[in-house]
């Protein structure tokens, strides 16, 4: 279980806290959706909790042991929202491959087949897929470093429906290996697939309306 305790966070150049004792359970395998308005703090939210940014005032742990940045930072795969402005490979399996000493062929496969994209030409441009593929290869540069919790940041954003469907499908197929944290301001999008839903506003986060399921 991952264990948000009392996290708090005001940010240097603002007079209020984004984060005011934010506190949230999340058992393996269980998918949250945090939803909330632009500049809610939603972002926030998943750096600290990835480890890239510290709260001033609360611990996060994961199996009741409290963690540091650093551990959080190889606990959790983070996909930011337009990840594909960010590839670096000029090819599919350079993408992969990036930031890796070594990664076996037979892991790159396994994990394209999670992602539905074992179809394709390593060789190919990332910019040559669709919307829906680039934010599946972005989820899969992060499966390759095997974390325990993903957290996507609007995986749907910027996408026709079709695309915003393919993604909620990826979502609900990882599921059963990984826990999973989106934070989205269209939740609705998301119906159909076990999650429980928070809102997250003024700094406080709370439950909204229950959870959707099939």
């Amino acid at each position: 279980m991952l264990e948000i305790n009392n996290i708090s966070y005001q940010p240097q150049t603002g007079n209020e806290k984004i984060l005011n004792g934010i506190n949230l359970n999340i058992n393996e395998n269980e998918i949250i959706l945090i939803c909330g308005a632009s500049g809610s703090g939603k972002t926030t939210l998943l750096e600290i909790i990835s480890g890239l940014a510290s709260q001033q005032k609360g611990n996060i742990l994961w199996k009741r042991k409290i963690l540091s940045a650093r551990q959080r930072r190889w606990l959790c795969g983070i996909v930011f929202q337009f990840p594909e402005r960010f590839f670096i490979g000029t090819t599919i399996g350079k993408e992969l491959k990036f930031g890796h000493k070594s990664v076996r062929q037979n892991k790159i496969i396994d994990i394209l087949k999670k992602v539905g994209l074992s179809h394709l030409n390593l060789n190919l441009s990332p910019e040559k897929l669709s919307g829906g593929q680039q934010r599946r290869l972005a989820v899969a540069t992060q499966l390759l470093r095997s974390p325990n919790i993903i957290l996507l940041d609007e995986p749907t954003a910027g996408l026709d429906w079709s695309m915003k469907n393919d993604v909620k499908d990826l979502i609900n197929n990882l599921r059963t290996e990984n826990t999973i944290l989106v934070v989205t301001h269209e939740p609705k999008i998301f119906k159909g697939i076990p999650a429980k839903i928070y809102l997250l506003n003024k700094g406080k986060l709370s439950l909204k309306g229950g959870q959707y399921n099939d």
